[in-house]
Order: C-alpha cells, then structure tokens, then sequence
C-alpha cells in the first residue's frame, strides 16, 4: 500500500496555487472551473491536490521532509512565506520549523534522518 494523495482544503483558491508554487511544488493538474489542482512534490510520488471550500483550515499538519531544514527555513522566509516557528530541536528529535499556508492550514518543514522510521521507541517487531 502506497499513500497517492492528500486533499488540501483552500478558502481561496489563487492564493493556494501562488503558495504552494512558492513552496517548490509543481502543479501537474488544473481544473478552474472546479477550483482543483495538484501538486508533485520535488519527490517521492505522494501528490498534494488542492480544492477550494468555505471554511478550510483542518486540523492535520503536513510534515515536508527535506534535507536541511535551517538551509529550506531561509530560502522559504527570502520568497516571502512567513513562519510561526524557527526551525528547532523536538524532543522527539526531528528538527521542525512550523509554519500555515494563507488559509490557515498548519504545515512543518523538518528533518528526521533514520529517527524517521526507526526512531528508539520504535515497537518491536514493527519491521
């Protein structure tokens, strides 16, 4: 089993399509007329689609992996997208800078290394 996909609610949908640009993303479906797009990410084959709703902002975070997180953080604050927190050290050892899209969706940039799949309190038997 694969993850394809995760559907992103946006109050507006131009300003998603500029922010996830902005991010690095690269739009590979569009659909005006049902405010629907999607996303490849720079890897991996999970895609981000995006679909315009009243209401938007969920509760989920999605988590962008990427190499280094401090180096992402700068570039990311020089073209604009503005952060609520720098990148950091988690307790659970990731190192995280967390931020929202324009409508309000939480989001993180971070990096795990092998603490990814294999952090020390992985259960036992889990592969």
């Amino acid at each position: 089993m694969d993850l394809n996909q995760i559907t992103l609610s946006v109050r507006d949908f131009d300003e998603g399509l500029r922010f996830y640009t902005t991010l690095g993303l690269k739009q590979i479906v569009h659909n005006a007329e049902g405010r629907y797009a999607r996303f490849e990410l720079p890897s991996g084959s999970t895609t981000l689609p995006l679909c315009e709703e009243a209401g938007a902002a969920g509760s989920a975070v999605l988590y962008f992996e990427v190499e280094d997180v401090d180096r992402s953080h700068a570039e990311l604050i020089a073209a604009g997208i503005v952060f609520d927190s720098p990148p950091q050290e988690e307790s659970w050892r990731w190192r995280e800078a967390r931020f929202r899209d324009p409508s309000g969706n939480r989001l993180c940039l971070y990096h795990a290394g092998p603490d990814r799949r294999f952090p020390p309190w992985r259960l036992t038997g889990a592969g």
